[in-house]
């Protein structure tokens, strides 16, 4: 990607590659949240000025929002690898695992999302809180249309109720997240994978694959 000049009234612009500025912005704001990354924090890592930020990113809300969907990109991209998955049980396997083994990545432990929206609690932050809500709502739909679909075809009982295991298994994630940021280990996080999946309600379908 071409570098981004500052805006500059006065010399010659400060050049510097956006990209390579939103990965690092991106890597404090997983650190420390949206509201624990100050400015300050986020132009020392990006190594540009408080100008160039918002000449090539707008404010703070915006430089997060833009390293959110950096972050959905690059470290989310085997969420819709698990929802392919061929049954529901397998997508969720998939799902909490890989979801584990980001978390525990020593420099950036947790979720962006989650570590966020903990700190989200002033009133100058609310957007960014609904932000947040909005994609996890979007992620909560993804997966109770795959239950609900794994449910039709006989890959999960046909009394469960679809809303409920989604929200089992999103807090299943969330709060792995959580434990990830105060220490929890890998292994920790997997033995809890392997444990709720042992309450998996299988149907016809996942019996017969068995």
């Amino acid at each position: 990607m071409k570098p981004a000049a500052a805006c500059s009234v006065v010399g010659r612009p400060r050049e510097f590659c956006v990209d390579e500025a939103l990965a690092s912005a991106l890597k404090v704001f997983w650190r420390k949240g949206y509201e624990g990354a100050s400015l300050s924090d986020l132009t020392e890592a990006m190594g540009v000025t408080r100008p160039s930020l918002y000449c090539a990113f707008g404010n703070k809300e915006e430089l997060f929002k833009k390293a959110l969907d950096l972050y959905e990109r690059e470290k989310l991209a085997f969420i819709d690898q698990a929802l392919a998955k061929p049954t529901a049980y397998e997508a969720v396997e998939f799902l909490l695992m890989k979801g584990a083994d980001a978390h525990a990545d020593p420099e950036t432990p947790g979720c962006m999302g989650v570590n966020s929206v903990l700190t989200c609690g002033g009133i100058a932050s609310e957007s960014v809180r609904q932000e947040l809500v909005a994609r996890r709502f979007g992620l909560e739909t993804k997966l109770r249309d795959r239950f609900d679909k794994a449910k039709a075809d006989g890959d999960i009982r046909k009394d469960v109720d679809t809303q409920a295991l989604t929200s089992y298994v999103m807090a299943l994630a969330q709060g792995m997240a959580l434990q990830a940021s105060s220490g929890m280990s890998l292994a920790d996080m997997r033995g809890v994978v392997k444990m709720a999946l042992q309450a998996w309600p299988c149907g016809s379908l996942e019996a017969k694959v068995a």
